[in-house]
């Protein structure tokens, strides 16, 4: 028998890459999910062709679906492949932002390739520690491609090490925004404040074409379909589509049921599935109807800033990429005992689209004011500890869905708001106009920042799992994706999953 990998997103492909490196053998199971022929035709068309000879109608074609996604929903290349709409899975979706995925690479076919460790002193309460996932790190980053320099993040984050890494090139509002920031050192350090550039999963092959938040018609944005595709190359792996329903463990295997009424029996079973799928799974095959399982949320908001100064030219005209720009880290404990981690965004078209619909209406012939607004927007999107978030309660409805209700943490506001003050602070030392009066908050779960909803325990109780994921009572069953977390530091997450997941991989009996 081999070990079968449920799900092929980041955690899935990371486990079974440190299976196969230790001579096991591998079966992966997923839904199957692809982009559908006339998404990737219209994919291929551009991708065929230099971007500067891309016509307005082309971009516009391309970037129009995206523009009307239902809310809650995320699109990449014009399609709904890789995220399940809400209702299918949940009974009451409309409480929380996150979403599932069917896709083969899961959710990484639309994240934001934000690449961070986790800081020591925020999973100082883990069962096991930074020393543990270094390595995994470390092994993880040998096949995800991360861009980056060595800047002041690198006293936080040594971990990952950024000196043989080659760093996107900034926007023209960034490298002004980075520049003004390093003339700003000692008031800085007085707020708590690190700056760096971000470190993103992209090919430096990059073609600075802004189309990033749309879909890369390259693929140069990491996707686990990638890594997928390299493990299928090997002798020892096996892939092929299902979804699964249900598992049961015996003392010398596994079975797992299949939605289609299959049966796979397998030596051990790594739950890869996203952490929406992966309580299903759970709660269908918990010997209790009545079990549910809790969630923890890195609850975010976006905090708009104008700036002031002139760059060297529009910030919506090639090259340019609309991914994370710059990471704040606010190391500031009359803030938070944990970090507070930013992402900065500059131009990108649904700034200009969402003023123009949300005030152009309103006074007639101003979209041309709203798009020159719009050029001098940025926004930071900042992150809680999970310490300082809601908490989402899910059990399993008599359809099979997922009923989602949300504990509300009283901490929330609090925190936020003097995040926001901190971080308007930081902003104004880089010549923007912080407007604070229009911070969003995000839905709870809509930061795709969750987890922890069966956590690694050195002694496990009900409810909790060892430090190789497997759940109470259960000793072939590992649960490698954000599942297993002891808690949600607010840095990035998928980084730091795919460790662990490699970690697991490496250590399970």
């Amino acid at each position: 028998m081999t070990d079968l990998v449920i799900g092929s997103g980041p955690s899935g492909v990371s486990v079974a890459m440190a299976l196969l490196n230790r001579g096991r053998q591998v079966l992966m199971l997923d839904p199957g999910g692809r982009l559908e022929a006339p998404a990737q035709d219209r994919r291929d068309k551009l991708a065929a062709s230099d971007p500067d000879t891309w016509s307005v109608d082309d971009q516009k074609k391309w970037q129009a679906p995206q523009f009307d996604t239902p809310p809650g929903q995320v699109r990449r290349f014009g399609s709904d492949f890789a995220m399940v709409p809400g209702a299918d899975t949940l009974v009451s979706p409309d409480q929380i932002g996150l979403r599932a995925s069917h896709a083969t690479g899961g959710l990484s076919n639309l994240w934001g390739s934000a690449v961070l460790p986790n800081r020591a002193e925020d999973i100082a309460e883990w069962p096991i520690g930074i020393e543990d996932l270094s390595p995994h790190y470390r092994a993880v980053a040998e096949f995800l491609p991360i861009s980056g320099r060595q800047d002041d993040l690198q006293a936080l984050f040594p971990v990952l090490a950024m000196r043989d890494r080659v760093p996107l090139n900034p926007s023209p509002q960034a490298h002004q925004m980075l520049q003004l920031m390093e003339q700003q050192e000692s008031g800085l350090s007085e707020l708590g404040a690190h700056i760096g550039m971000s470190r993103l999963a992209v090919d430096p092959g990059c073609q600075y074409c802004g189309q990033c938040l749309h879909g890369c018609p390259w693929g140069y944005i990491y996707s686990a379909q990638k890594t997928l595709d390299d493990l299928r190359q090997h002798s020892a792996f096996q892939y092929r589509t299902g979804l699964v329903h249900r598992f049961e463990e015996h003392a010398e295997h596994v079975t797992v049921t299949l939605d289609n009424g299959e049966s796979l029996k397998a030596t051990r079973v790594f739950i890869a599935a996203g952490v929406l799928e992966t309580a299903r799974l759970l709660l269908t095959s918990s010997p209790k109807p009545t079990t549910s399982l809790q969630l923890q949320d890195s609850q975010h908001f976006f905090l708009p800033s104008l700036h002031r100064w002139r760059t060297s030219r529009r910030p919506d005209q090639r090259p340019y990429h609309t991914l994370p720009q710059i990471f704040i880290e606010l190391n500031a404990p009359e803030v938070s005992p944990h970090l507070v981690h930013a992402q900065v965004y500059t131009w990108n078209e649904f700034y200009a689209h969402d003023l123009i619909n949300s005030y152009g209406s309103k006074l007639p012939g101003s979209a041309p004011l709203w798009r020159m607004l719009a050029r001098r927007l940025i926004v930071a999107q900042a992150f809680l500890h999970s310490a300082h978030s809601s908490r989402i309660n899910l059990t399993l409805a008599t359809d099979g869905r997922l009923l989602s209700t949300v504990n509300h943490n009283d901490e929330t506001e609090t925190v936020m708001a003097r995040a926001t003050f901190r971080l308007a602070q930081v902003m104004k030392l880089a010549g923007l106009i912080p407007l604070t009066f229009a911070r969003r908050p995000g839905d709870v779960g809509s930061s795709f920042h969750v987890g922890g909803s069966v956590p690694m325990a050195i002694a496990p109780s009900a409810g909790q799992s060892d430090i190789l994921g497997r759940p109470k009572g259960l000793s072939r069953v590992h649960l490698v994706d954000a599942s297993s977390l002891p808690s949600i530091p607010a840095t990035t997450i998928t980084f730091s999953v795919m460790a662990n997941a490699h970690r697991i991989g490496t250590l399970a009996p």
